[in-house]
């Protein structure tokens, strides 16, 4: 499920609980559930669904006689650690995305593969697996695509084998912890659980699951996978700022530091996340001073790509 839809529940459940008479209770099912045929049909963004939504049930509210749902009720539905978590995060994603290392690492990867397309297909489905557990999704999913469709073009190979494998592996991984998926983010800043309660309750059923997987894909594509190993080679793309990466690593390494010892710390799993952002949106930008002589506009635009563009304000809202 998309957040929008997450906060569609979790604000629907407090207007249930925040009206009392069955007029007001029939109007709020009416528009929960207007909400969610728009959303499913897709006939408008879905953005623009959830606020005309809110606009509606505060327009009842304030200016009719029944009370479905007020301004601080509206308030208390919003989760703050949800949101920060997520946009830092995102941020982080943004920044590691200018170093070039994500088409680097799916391209050593696939060298590994030695041209084997039984071995690309595991190596593309545990890598997505793996990645997807602890960056976003659709990131992971958008990096991976292109290079495993190559194979499969080089290969022979149709590209539902690599590609299908690849989609379930990431929503899969996506589950294995707290910051894996935006549902597991909701569910446990709801719940108030750690980092370490998804690693000790979810992690090992998913690993189970990342098998169940594999060996389905291999023997499901069987026929697909049963060509000639490739000899051609793979291209490694160059890394596009190493210095920044390495600052970067470190930095991502400080962020699990804090995801793992939060619950010792007490603090929120959204401040080392925004913290590290913090961090990496500044070094990118001192490392950018000190190479380039940009001008305003021009440093002003570098911030701006990953501030707007790669922080998904629309996923947020």
């Amino acid at each position: 499920m998309q957040p929008p839809v997450l906060a569609a529940l979790s604000t629907s459940g407090e207007m249930l609980r925040s009206t009392t008479d069955p007029m007001s209770q029939g109007l709020v099912a009416l528009i929960i559930v207007g909400v969610f045929v728009l959303l499913t049909l897709e006939y408008a963004h879905r953005v623009l669904v959830i606020f005309s939504a809110v606009a509606l049930l505060w327009s009842i509210t304030y200016f009719t006689p029944w009370k479905l749902i007020g301004f601080e009720a509206s308030k208390n539905a919003l989760d703050l650690n949800v949101l920060l978590l997520l946009a830092g995060m995102m941020a982080v994603v943004g920044v590691l995305k200018t170093t070039g290392v994500f088409p680097w690492a799916v391209a050593r990867l696939l060298q590994r593969s030695g041209g084997h397309p039984t071995l690309i297909q595991r190596l593309v489905t545990w890598f997505t697996g793996t990645l997807s557990a602890f960056l976003d999704n659709v990131t992971t999913v958008i990096f991976v695509t292109p290079m495993a469709g190559e194979m499969a073009r080089r290969t022979g190979v149709r590209p539902v084998a690599y590609l299908l494998p690849m989609v379930m592996a990431s929503n899969i991984g996506g589950t294995a912890t707290l910051i894996g998926d935006p549902p597991n983010v909701m569910i446990g800043s709801g719940a108030h659980l750690e980092f370490m309660d998804f690693i000790r309750n979810v992690t090992l059923p998913v690993l189970f699951m990342m098998v169940a997987v594999d060996w389905y894909s291999r023997r499901y594509y069987r026929a697909d996978l049963a060509v000639e190993r490739m000899t051609a080679a793979v291209e490694t793309p160059a890394l596009q700022n190493p210095r920044l990466l390495r600052w970067a690593l470190v930095i991502l390494a400080g962020i699990f530091i804090g995801f793992f010892t939060h619950g010792i710390t007490g603090m929120p799993v959204s401040v080392p996340a925004v913290i590290g952002a913090a961090a990496m949106l500044i070094v990118q930008d001192v490392l950018y001073l000190k190479h380039s002589r940009p001008t305003h506009s021009e440093r002003t635009h570098g911030l701006l790509d990953i501030i707007e563009r790669e922080i998904e304000w629309p996923t947020l809202s």
